[in-house]
């Protein structure tokens, strides 16, 4: 009689501290030992990727642990030689379990003559075999049509909900949530529902890509505790000066949430000079040395989440329900008061 497969989880070199947590978490709920895969993921000397799976996978439910982060070329090549050679083994489904999906921000032609690089790499994706796609906070939701097979989107935002209310428990009703844009006012009023807080929106205009002329401050932050919320931070150059602006304002302190910390360049020294009292990111893309020590940058991990969903997917039960506190709250129990 047959039996229904085990989840088995590889992982590529993007994240190996983040799969790492996921196969603790599932062990945890399982009850039994889950490891990562027995495999190799090397190069060349020219630079190509290998990779050799040691583990027999005929017939197994995988699910390959790889965010598209920095370098975001070689490890999405890393994804898909992965999951050529898991279909080439015959293994039963794969699901790609990505926490940062780069090219997200190429979600539509802006320009004349430009690409739509996130329906590229979709189609890359669902062309090596990959059955599901598992995610957290696209840069666009409509990045989900883009792929003709399922793709569960997971959120932050109740994740932050739970470590807001601990980190504000004294004083919650003084928060205020912010977006950094226009079009991020919906995320961040998906957060400041779950805490019941007040929304006020920075208003930015640019001159040219990669320069803010102007920024303008919609709604009365007049001694509010501001929380900026958005989907990553890059350079912070925007972020340090929203925090700035806010506090012009006439805002106590400025925090911000922001799930994808991307932090190229100078975004660490900027983060680290600013204004802000905090910045929180997750840990979808693995944190630098620099990152990690920095004093006003925490980190929240996200393994438990994922962990969950990726037994949900392989029973057949629902992903959505892990947007719900309820839900969470035992998932994450006693992590947001160790967080430092």
């Amino acid at each position: 009689m047959p039996t229904t497969p085990e989840p088995k989880l590889i992982s590529g070199n993007a994240n190996m501290p983040l799969a790492t947590g996921i196969a603790k978490r599932m062990s945890m709920h399982r009850g039994v030992n889950v490891g990562l895969c027995d495999a190799r993921v090397e190069r060349f000397n020219d630079g190509e990727i290998f990779v050799e799976v040691y583990e027999n996978v005929r017939g197994e439910d995988m699910f390959i642990i790889q965010p598209t982060s920095n370098p975001a070329n070689d490890n999405l090549m890393e994804l898909l030689i992965m999951a050529d050679a898991l279909r080439r083994s015959s293994a039963q489904r794969i699901t790609a379990v990505i926490p940062y999906f780069g090219y997200a921000r190429q979600d539509r032609r802006s320009k004349a003559r430009t690409p739509i690089s996130a329906k590229l790499v979709a189609n890359m994706l669902v062309g090596t075999g990959i059955e599901r796609v598992l995610t957290m906070d696209l840069h666009a939701a409509q990045i989900q049509g883009f792929f003709d097979i399922p793709v569960d989107n997971l959120y932050a935002s109740p994740v932050f909900a739970l470590d807001i209310m601990a980190q504000f428990k004294d004083n919650l009703a003084d928060v205020m949530i912010i977006s950094p844009d226009v079009g991020g006012v919906a995320r961040a009023r998906e957060l400041a529902k779950r805490i019941n807080a007040p929304l006020a929106i920075v208003d930015k205009r640019r001159e040219k890509a990669g320069e803010v002329a102007e920024m303008t401050v919609i709604g009365d932050v007049s001694d509010k505790k501001c929380i900026i919320v958005d989907d990553m931070v890059d350079t912070a150059g925007t972020l340090c000066k929203a925090a700035e602006v806010l506090l012009e304002n006439g805002a106590s302190e400025v925090h911000a949430y922001i799930t994808h910390g991307v932090m190229s360049g100078p975004a660490v020294e900027r983060v680290s000079k600013s204004v802000m009292k905090s910045l929180v990111i997750t840990d979808t893309i693995q944190p630098t040395n620099a990152v990690a020590s920095a004093p006003n940058i925490r980190i929240l991990p996200t393994a438990p989440v994922f962990a969950q969903a990726i037994l949900n997917i392989w029973n057949g039960t629902s992903v959505s329900s892990l947007f719900d506190n309820e839900t969470l709250e035992p998932i994450y129990e006693g992590v947001f008061s160790n967080a430092r």
